[in-house]
């Protein structure tokens, strides 16, 4: 996979998980009428999104360049498994007093953890090198 390629696959896995966060926040905090907008502004969660896809984009660029491929596997797996130790973050997030139900944030907060991953893995096959 090219560099100009691999860029395009990060940006195009972070537009539909960016959207796919966007909905979950909208439908999360109409459905339980809470809003941490303070806390988790839209631009930090479309930022994460990008920056986690362009940073995974990145590994597949390097991984098909440095082994061909050959540790794809491994490579999903690992980011598999980083997606659920990024929760420890929400889990251990203390939250201002001021905020009304706070027993309420992981539950918005931890899926958007799995989004970024979820859309690079969803994408991937149409961004998958031709077999030589």
């Amino acid at each position: 996979m090219s560099w100009k390629k691999g860029f395009l696959f990060g940006i195009i896995s972070s537009v539909f998980a960016s959207i796919a966060c966007l909905i979950y926040h909208k439908v999360y905090s109409e459905a339980f009428d809470v809003d941490f907008g303070n806390v988790m502004p839209i631009v930090n969660i479309v930022a994460a999104c990008i920056i986690s896809c362009l940073l995974m984009a990145t590994g597949y660029v390097l991984i098909t360049k440095w082994k061909e491929g050959k540790f794809m596997g491994w490579l999903n797996i690992f980011y598999s498994v980083l997606s659920f130790a990024s929760i420890i973050s929400v889990l251990s997030f203390s939250l201002p007093l001021e905020i009304e139900s706070p027993e309420m944030f992981p539950g918005l907060a931890i899926p958007m953890h799995f989004f970024p991953t979820l859309s690079l893995l969803t994408i991937y096959p149409f961004f998958k090198p031709k077999n030589k």
